[in-house]
């Protein structure tokens, strides 16, 4: 067995048995739709308004239909012919088998940036007959549109009062080199409560004009009603943010402070110390106390410690701008560990791939994976009781 043979197995075992499937709904519906349309130009020996002698018969149409499986409802669109021909897609008849054949294409496309070595024999099964590898690619591509539409649909349906923001790293071949590529990802908390993934993106660095992109592009899809940002202190985005949504309060990740202090700590025994003069300090009951206990504090290691004191002084105010929000609220958002949280979810599902031979292959798998998180969010339970904004 293969290297790649193993990371595809990997995949489909996740997909099959983790839930994942779910989210792969419509893309697998859009794949079965385009095999089946190859089927039918099979058949007819002519592919649609083409003139040609070989001609068989006519295109007519589609025919709506619903698959229900362990997918769950799959609409589909079953192609027609006119004339003394008839046809049906045989993928339609084929059961179970098609809709494994479809998952691990489906994976395949997602892990190995359209490998047309492995997808088309898998194609192949589903349409009884050879496929050429620019079929495989155009199947690729109405798979990546599917994906592609999610990252870019409209944010204006409802606002978007917590936003919270970060970046994860990837391995990739660029130009024959292996290097680290960004994924940017945006998520929120939305006006009705529930959690959303807002977009993805994949970028060489996380250079202060990617960042500024990504965020003028969520405001271009109707990003709006943003109270609070939430993130680390990444020097590109910080930079970005100011440029592109400076008046919104951001709140700098209370958990990376913490890290951060001990950088700056003298004395190994005094680390538990400070950690809790820290701790303290953000868990004060408003603002003026725990600007009040952040000032002493300041005092209290001004002469054992004065970088530590120095930094403290400059940097910890970031970590208060949670207590502007109501205080039901502040407990999730003074942090952006639960979307650090997300980021160890994707790394366990790309982890399988290791080394992605392009950008495009890594946007299509974290995207995949991040619209199935989007989905489980918005249908599950609410993340916070939104009342209190108003009720605070």
């Amino acid at each position: 067995m293969t290297r790649n043979d193993i990371v595809l197995d990997q995949l489909v075992e996740l997909i099959n048995h983790h839930g994942g499937s779910d989210a792969f709904a419509e893309a697998i519906g859009t794949l079965m739709n385009f095999a089946m349309r190859i089927e039918r130009a099979e058949v007819l020996q002519a592919e649609p308004y083409e003139r040609t002698d070989r001609r068989r018969g006519y295109a007519n149409g589609f025919k709506p239909k619903t698959l229900r499986g362990r997918l769950g409802e799959i609409p589909v669109k079953v192609p027609q012919v006119r004339g003394e021909l008839s046809f049906y897609p045989a993928a339609l008849t084929k059961g179970p088998q098609v809709e494994r054949a479809l998952n691990l294409a489906v994976a395949e496309m997602y892990v190995q940036g359209v490998s047309t070595r492995r997808v088309e024999p898998i194609l192949q099964k589903l349409v009884g007959h050879g496929i050429s590898s620019s079929t495989v690619s155009k199947a690729a591509a109405e798979l990546d549109k599917t994906l592609a539409a999610w990252r870019n649909r409209p944010l204006d349906g409802q606002a978007v009062p917590y936003l919270i923001l970060d970046a994860r790293y990837e391995k990739a071949r660029i130009d024959g080199v292996v290097r680290d590529v960004a994924i940017l990802i945006a998520v929120a908390v939305l006006a009705d409560g529930h959690r959303s993934v807002l977009g993805v993106s994949v970028s060489l660095t996380e250079a202060e004009v990617h960042w500024r992109r990504f965020l003028q592009s969520l405001l271009q899809r109707g990003l709006h009603g943003v109270k609070l940002i939430t993130s680390d202190d990444h020097a590109g985005l910080k930079a970005a943010r100011k440029a592109v949504l400076g008046c919104v309060p951001w709140q700098r990740c209370q958990f990376h402070l913490q890290q951060n202090a001990q950088a700056h700590v003298p004395k190994k025994a005094l680390q538990a110390q400070v950690a809790e003069t820290i701790r303290d300090v953000f868990n004060a009951p408003d603002r003026p106390q725990a600007e009040q206990r952040l000032r002493a504090a300041v005092d209290r290691y001004r002469e054992s410690a004065p970088q530590l004191s120095n930094w403290m002084e400059e940097n910890l105010p970031e970590g208060l701008s949670v207590f502007a929000i109501p205080k039901p609220h502040r407990r999730m958002l003074r942090t952006s560990n639960w979307l650090e949280n997300l980021n160890g979810k994707l790394r366990k599902r790309t982890s399988v791939v290791g080394l992605f031979p392009n950008t495009d292959s890594i946007l299509r798998l974290v995207s995949a994976l991040l619209r199935e998180t989007d989905e489980r969010w918005l249908t599950g339970k609410r993340y916070l009781n939104m009342d209190t904004i108003t009720n605070d």
